[in-house]
């Protein structure tokens, strides 16, 4: 549910405003079978320019400076390479909330890049439940900078034609690259699965009465929205962003199409009638709609592709929309196979089986009765913590996957049986 923006980027200093400069007073490696050939690693120290004329072919461009671009340029810089990234507003800040579990943050991140840590969150099915895991929201501002440092050379720009070795971009130029990563996000296809969201931020005692005194609410499916059971679900997610703001927020999981966020924002504002609470005119607003899965393309690899990452690349859950822990792991994990001339460690036998059973999860959540959803989850919930961690966070554990969704299916009712045998035989979803 935590969120991606398809682009987005940079505010800092980080950004290379002559075009033929690049963050390197030595060539660090050049391709050869690998990534990069021996040498010295530049010296950059915030994606600062040298007097350095760019090198004729790059190492590595990215497209696309959303979390998981910057992250790989990040990364992959401090391996050795030299690095383009291009973005058409490469400057902007990103404003996006961004969450996680703990355990899944990648050991090179900061520990202040965490701006709030909630251990054990609770969430409401049918009954209540407590998540025994610890989950995390980010400090947005201060992740864009660590991604920003040692990053490369950065450019404003459109890619208007992508290959395995170069980027064409709008104003005419080509970037030359060993190897050219697409990191664009999932796009905003109507064909493809969405989550929609809308929120406000508030301050902690609203917070407390809207959800009843709990540290933080992961999901809330009662039906205290102003709904009935035979309409399409959404949950409320309450978490603090800081000491002093807490995000109420209405979100439809998944839809195809999704539920409008003016229909979320009604809801929201229902719940909080409901209970006693009102939200300040003055607060601010979320509004939130992505893709939960990539474009079709991205299934249909071939070797003349250029790479892709992140969203793009299918990082993202599709059935709960986080991507951006796994991006951030992931980045060390593609910047290695990269170096080594293979794209084996990021999408081994492991982590593909897990996508497609995660895929069949995505047609579950899409073709369940919107009566059957609070039980669904209930079960997830009953999943002891090591299964439900395996399901959300582990990429390339198929037997955890497979244990968690086989406990599910044994413990559901025969009409939730019935949608995962037809989600997991045919593809067809609403």
């Amino acid at each position: 549910m935590r969120r991606v923006e398809p682009h987005s980027p940079e505010p800092f200093g980080a950004y290379d405003d002559e075009f033929g400069k690049y963050c390197s007073s030595v060539r660090v490696r050049l391709w050869n079978g690998g990534l990069f050939r021996q040498g010295s690693r530049p010296p950059c120290q915030a994606c600062c320019v040298t007097a350095s004329p760019r090198p004729a072919i790059w190492d590595v461009a990215i497209v696309g400076l959303g979390p998981a671009g910057r992250a790989l340029a990040h990364r992959a810089t401090a391996l050795g390479a030299t690095v383009v990234s291009v973005d058409p507003l490469p400057r902007r800040s990103w404003t996006a909330t961004y969450a996680a579990w703990e355990d899944e943050l990648p050991s090179w991140l900061p520990r202040d890049a965490v701006e709030t840590r909630t251990s054990r969150p609770a969430a409401w099915t049918t009954r209540r439940h407590i998540i025994d895991r610890t989950y995390c929201v980010l400090n947005t501002p201060l992740l864009q900078s660590i991604l920003s440092r040692e990053c490369g050379t950065v450019l404003p720009g459109r890619a208007v034609d992508l290959s395995p070795t170069s980027v064409q971009l709008d104003g005419g130029s080509t970037l030359e690259a060993h190897v050219v990563v697409d990191a664009r996000g999932t796009g905003d296809s109507p064909d493809l699965a969405q989550q929609t969201a809308y929120g406000v931020v508030v301050d902690p005692d609203t917070a407390a009465h809207a959800l009843a005194g709990e540290a933080a609410v992961f999901m809330d499916w009662r039906r205290d929205n102003g709904t009935s059971p035979s309409d399409a679900p959404s949950f409320l997610y309450g978490v603090p962003l800081a000491h002093d703001r807490f995000l109420l927020e209405e979100t439809c999981l998944v839809g195809r199409p999704p539920l409008p966020i003016s229909e979320l924002a009604t809801r929201l504002h229902d719940r909080l009638r409901q209970r006693g609470v009102t939200a300040p005119s003055h607060s601010d607003v979320e509004r939130v709609r992505f893709a939960v899965e990539p474009p079709p393309e991205a299934g249909r690899a071939h070797s003349s592709d250029q790479v892709r990452f992140g969203a793009r690349a299918g990082l993202m859950h599709p059935g709960t929309g986080y991507s951006v822990a796994a991006s951030l792991l992931c980045a060390d994990v593609l910047a290695r196979d990269l170096r080594d001339g293979s794209n084996a460690r990021l999408w081994s036998w492991k982590a593909r089986t897990v996508a497609s059973l995660r895929s069949v999860g995505l047609r579950v959540l899409l073709n369940l009765d919107a009566e059957h959803v609070p039980e669904f989850f209930e079960h997830f919930f009953d999943l002891p913590p090591q299964l439900q961690a395996a399901y959300l966070s582990e990429r390339s554990n198929p037997r955890g996957t497979l244990s968690a969704m086989g406990r599910m299916f044994r413990a559901s009712s025969g009409d939730i049986r019935s949608v995962i045998l037809r989600s997991t035989l045919r593809r067809e979803v609403r």
